[in-house]
């Protein structure tokens, strides 16, 4: 069995609330990632994906430079723990609408997994 814990990047990539969206679009770009986490006063707030950013954006025509990530952000983040199954993880991003979870470990989040982790080459046989 292949567990969210396997598959998810544990290198999270955060932003504080305030933020521009551009400069955490900048971000997500220099990372390489598609989404960042939101912190506010430590914990971790929200998300903001490129999805988060394409509808209540862009195509929202929001272009002021200063709209703040916590205008846009999706909260709370949705969390799996990392020793689920990705089977399951499959089935809460398709109840909760949603590309990507947060992964807990004792309740904190120690990772991100999103929906092109689950591409990442295993064997038929670890399903």
């Amino acid at each position: 069995m292949v567990t969210v814990g396997q598959l998810m990047k544990q290198d999270l990539v955060t932003v504080d609330t305030g933020t521009s969206v551009v400069e955490a679009a900048k971000l997500m770009k220099a990372c390489n990632v598609g989404s960042v986490l939101v912190s506010q006063k430590g914990r971790i707030a929200g998300i903001v994906t490129e999805s988060d950013i394409v509808k209540k954006f862009v195509g929202a025509e929001r272009v002021a430079y200063f709209i703040p990530v916590d205008e846009i952000m999706s909260s709370p983040v949705i969390g799996i723990e990392a020793r689920r199954p990705i089977t399951e993880a499959a089935d809460m991003m398709n109840k909760h609408r949603t590309r990507h979870l947060g992964v807990t470990k004792a309740g904190a989040i120690v990772g991100v997994v999103s929906v092109r982790d689950f591409l990442q080459p295993v064997s038929v046989d670890e399903f």
